[in-house]
């Protein structure tokens, strides 16, 4: 598809889809908890589905009538074994929570996804759950799915040091960990998002977190809550780097998530000198209205524990740092290799296309800007946040941008390509 040229700005108001991580959460903590769970402004975008339609195959009462999802919790005794493979599409989250939830279910599930979600790597999450007493296998022995994950009501709790800083591999230990008889202990590599820790907390349970050290004691049980979910700010991020690097552009984006475990995007932008307001912030949800304007921008070093805190941002902040003045490095970014494509190559190789200074390295990247891209045949490799990072820079670049698979952006945000149509002053296409 041609993509959209924002020739003369951007201006106006958004209000972003719902928070991913904590979609996928709501569901799972809402099936594992005893009564009713309601949870308005879910995600319904494809991964998030894939987590609500696994739990109902698992034997979880949900019902959806189009405002507000009904979860009737059966607590973690009452999952039911589900007779066939259960297929997770793309959800890289949805697949690796599950593996912690199932390993302490005293039945089989295999899990599938899709060609990308088969392509990446389940022995960080494999090993300590096996360690507990479960026993999971990869296709062909493999750490690749489809997983088979042969639970047991007997998991013993575990003391590990994380090697990967990852909030999905520490969830799926901690899910685990809730139905082992006795205390586990993790350590993080870095601290990384911890809207599992939260959500434990808002369901009843108990959870200790001390730097990068958490103590969870099982079994728990959880009682069902009231949610409504705020703003993704992985999405907001797409659109704050449109406003600071378009000429002649405002936005707000309205009730973005700000939980200081997913800010790095904002303190990157500060650091290089965005003109960027935080307003009418509100402690209870974690959430804030974001002012965003076209901006001077800086280069700088994006290193060490903040990766965590914006590791899903990193192809937009690439993009972001084509527009500075000076280079840019990220490093101890290996996790991006392991996403929905290798991000590192992605990310370098279509900017290349339009004319970007890029390049990848073992563990991020290096840009060199400011440079003026130009109009390019780009892909989003199967990848939404590649695909809508492709969308912000066409905005910018000069001639026509071509961007195939564009479908791969429903998975996170299917009204992205309207959003971007609205804020485009006179909707200009040239």
């Amino acid at each position: 598809m041609e993509l959209l040229h924002a020739q003369k700005g951007l201006q106006g108001s958004i209000t972003v889809p719902a928070d991913k991580s904590i979609s996928h959460r709501s569901i799972m903590f809402g099936a594992l908890a005893m009564g009713q769970t309601t949870i308005k402004n879910f995600l319904r975008a494809q991964d998030c589905l894939s987590t609500l339609n696994a739990f109902k195959k698992l034997g979880v009462p949900i019902s959806d009538d189009g405002k507000t999802i009904t979860v009737t919790g059966v607590g973690f005794n009452g999952l039911k074994a589900c007779d066939k493979a259960i297929d997770i599409g793309n959800s890289g989250t949805t697949i690796r929570l599950m593996m912690g939830i199932l390993a302490g279910q005293n039945f089989t599930t295999t899990l599938f996804g899709d060609e990308s979600l088969n392509k990446r790597p389940m022995q960080r999450v494999m090993a300590p759950l096996c360690q507990m007493g479960a026993s999971l296998t990869g296709d062909n022995a493999s750490e690749f799915p489809p997983i088979k994950v042969m639970g047991t009501n007997h998991l013993q709790p575990i003391s590990y040091h994380m090697p990967v800083a990852s909030a999905q591999v520490k969830s799926a230990i901690i899910f685990a960990a809730l139905q082992a008889r006795g205390t586990s202990i993790i350590v993080e590599k870095e601290v990384s998002r911890n809207h599992t820790e939260e959500m434990i907390r808002q369901f009843g349970g108990k959870i200790i977190s001390k730097g990068k050290e958490i103590t969870v004691s099982g079994p728990q049980t959880f009682t069902g809550q009231n949610i409504t979910i705020p703003g993704d700010i992985s999405s907001a991020a797409f659109f704050l780097v449109a406003g600071a690097i378009v000429p002649n552009s405002q936005l707000i984006l309205k009730n973005v998530g700000m939980n200081p475990t997913r800010t790095g995007i904002i303190d990157v932008l500060n650091q290089m000198g965005a003109n960027l307001k935080i307003e009418n912030y509100d402690e209870k949800n974690q959430a804030a209205d974001l002012m965003i304007k076209s901006s001077e921008l800086t280069g700088t070093i994006i290193a060490g524990k903040i990766i965590p805190r914006l590791i899903d941002e990193l192809p937009i902040i690439a993009l972001l740092a084509t527009q500075a003045q000076g280079q840019t490095i990220i490093k101890d970014a290996q996790e991006l290799k392991v996403k929905e494509t290798n991000r590192i190559d992605a990310t370098a190789e279509e900017l290349q296309k339009m004319g970007a200074d890029i390049l990848p390295t073992d563990d991020g990247l290096i840009i060199n800007g400011p440079t003026s891209l130009k109009g390019a045949h780009v892909s989003s490799r199967g990848d939404h946040r590649i695909g809508m990072m492709l969308q912000i820079a066409a905005l910018i670049a000069t001639g026509k941008t071509k961007l195939d698979r564009p479908e791969a952006i429903d998975i996170s945000y299917p009204e992205f390509f309207d959003d971007v149509k609205k804020i485009v002053v006179g909707e200009s296409n040239e």
